[in-house]
C-alpha cells in the first residue's frame, strides 16, 4: 500500500456533512456513479455531488423507488441494474460505455447487511456476491471509462470488516450461514478489493479508497429485528435512536464524498477512511475499546488482496487488468 495508514488532519471529523466537505469543489463537467444512491447515505451522496456540479447516474435495482426519491435534484440520470446479477451489471455496464463518456467518480456504495441466508447466481451467498462480487464485477467492466477519467474508485466497507477476515475455505458459508460474519467478510473483501485496484490502477491514474461511513440508522438496517436493534443500544422501545455517536445521514455520505473529491489526498490510494480522514491501523479485531474505529491488518494485507481479486475474477469471469 503506498499510503500510510495515518491520519492526515483533514480539519474535516465525524460531524462533518457531505456538503461542508465539497464546499469550494467544483465539479462540473465530472461524471460520477454512485450505486444504491437513492437511499439513506447514497442519497445525501448523490444530493451532494449534484449541487456540486457533477452529472450523477444513480444504477438502481428499484428503478420506481429511485426516481421517487431523486424526483427534484438536478443533474441526476437513472438506470436499472441488480448488483446480484452478472447479466444485469454487463447490460447496464455495456450501456454506459455506449454513450462514451468517461467516469470520474465511482462510488460503489450499494450493499445489503444481516439479511436471512440467500443465494443468488450460482448459489453465492448474497451478501458476498451482491456488495463485493457485483462491484468487482462493475468496476472492471466499466474500466475503459474509469481509465479515461483518471479519477478515484470509492469502496463503501464498514467497521464490520472486523468481524471477519475473507473465509477461503467457505466464502460462500455452505457449511452454516451466520448473517454478521457473513457481512464481516463482505465488508473486509470491501477494503480488499480498493487495495489491489489500488496497485493495478494507480500507474493509469486511477486511485481507490475504502471507508467505512460512520453508524446510521437507513433502510441498510431492513433485515434486523427491531429487539436486536434495542439490545445493541441503537434504538428505544419506539424504535428512536439512542446511540449518541450514531450520524446523521448526511453527516454518513461525508466520508465517502470526502474520499472521492479531495484535494488532500492527490497522490494518495488504498487507504481505508473514517470520519473524513485516513484511518488509523486497529490493534486488535475483537478490542471493544476500539471496536469502533480504525482498520484491521487482515483487511489491508496485499497478499489476500491479490489472492481476492484472482477468486473474484474467477467467480465472474471479469478482470480487466489481466495479462
Amino acid at each position: 500500500m503506498t499510503t500510510p495508514q495515518h491520519k492526515i488532519g483533514s480539519g474535516f471529523g465525524a460531524r462533518s456533512t457531505a456538503a461542508e466537505v465539497l464546499r469550494g469543489i467544483d465539479l462540473t463537467r465530472k461524471v460520477a456513479i454512485v450505486t444504491g444512491g437513492y437511499s439513506g447515505i447514497g442519497l445525501e451522496t448523490t444530493r451532494a455531488l449534484a449541487n456540486a456540479g457533477a452529472r450523477v447516474v444513480v444504477p438502481a435495482r428499484r428503478r420506481a423507488t429511485a426516481e421517487q426519491a431523486l424526483a427534484g435534484i438536478a443533474n441526476v440520470e437513472i438506470d436499472e441494474l441488480d448488483l446480484g446479477d452478472l447479466d444485469s451489471v454487463r447490460q447496464f455496464s455495456e450501456r454506459f460505455l455506449a454513450s462514451d463518456r468517461k467516469i470520474d467518480i465511482l462510488i460503489n456504495n450499494a450493499g445489503i447487511m444481516a439479511c436471512p441466508e440467500t443465494r443468488v447466481g450460482p448459489g453465492w451467498e448474497a451478501q458476498f456476491a451482491t456488495n463485493h462480487l457485483g462491484h468487482f464485477a462493475l468496476t472492471n467492466r466499466l474500466w475503459p471509462a474509469i481509465a479515461r477519467g483518471r479519477g478515484r474508485v470509492i469502496s463503501v466497507s464498514s467497521r464490520g470488516h472486523r468481524l471477519s477476515p475473507i473465509r477461503w475455505d467457505d466464502v460462500h458459508f455452505q457449511n452454516g450461514y451466520d448473517k454478521w460474519l457473513a457481512y464481516g467478510q463482505a465488508k473486509t473483501a470491501n477494503v480488499l478489493f480498493a487495495v489491489h485496484l489500488d496497485a493495478l490502477a494507480k500507474n493509469a491514474g486511477v486511485r481507490a479508497f475504502s471507508l467505512h461511513p460512520g453508524g446510521i440508522l437507513t433502510p441498510l438496517a431492513r433485515h434486523i429485528p427491531k429487539e436486536e436493534m434495542i439490545a445493541n443500544g441503537w434504538v428505544d422501545e419506539e424504535g428512536k435512536p439512542t446511540n449518541p455517536s450514531f450520524k446523521t445521514p448526511e453527516q454518513g455520505a461525508a466520508t465517502q464524498v470526502w474520499a472521492a473529491t479531495s484535494p488532500q489526498l492527490e497522490g494518495m490510494g488504498g487507504a481505508y477512511c473514517e470520519d473524513c480522514d485516513i484511518a488509523e491501523s486497529a490493534e486488535s479485531p475483537h478490542d471493544e475499546k476500539t471496536f469502533t474505529s480504525g482498520v484491521h491488518a487482515h483487511a489491508l494485507d496485499p497478499n489476500d488482496a491479490a489472492r481476492l481479486w484472482k477468486l473474484s475474477a474467477e467467480l465472474t469471469r471479469v478482470d480487466a487488468f489481466a495479462r
